[in-house]
């Protein structure tokens, strides 16, 4: 059950008004989902982090849409926040991700979180090879 209620896809405020729109723009639909309609309770907060997901995950860079989300995925995994597999799951898929490279993302996750937590539980040493601070690229 939500700590807030949502916004109404019409909001009174007109910064909220404001994200919606652009919302609705940068991604060609009308639909906005329960993430920004709940995150609208605080309109500042609401356009903080609308600004940042769009410089993070829409702004051209080193990776291509689909790599980030697939790591939006694993950290999401890792995080345990459902809402936040589901949805960017919905995106990677539309942005090519094939079901072959969705199993793969998963044996991937799950390898790297059992082998995280044997690491963690057997508390094992850094190599130095690994340690950039003693100059080893």
């Amino acid at each position: 059950m939500s700590t807030v209620a949502p916004v109404d896809t019409v909001p009174a405020d007109a910064r909220v008004q404001a994200v919606f729109a652009d919302i609705r723009a940068k991604r060609g639909s009308d639909f906005i989902n329960h993430f920004w309609r709940y995150l609208a309770f605080d309109p500042a907060l609401l356009e903080s982090t609308w600004a940042e997901v769009k410089r993070v995950m829409a702004t051209p860079s080193a990776l291509d849409p689909l790599t980030k989300e697939m790591l939006y995925i694993a950290v999401s995994v890792a995080n345990g926040c459902g809402y936040c597999v589901h949805s960017h799951t919905a995106a990677a898929r539309a942005k090519g991700m094939t079901p072959a490279q969705h199993a793969e993302l998963l044996s991937i996750i799950g390898l790297a979180a059992r082998t995280n937590h044997l690491a963690t539980a057997l508390q094992v040493p850094v190599d130095e090879v690994f340690d950039h601070d003693c100059g080893v690229a």
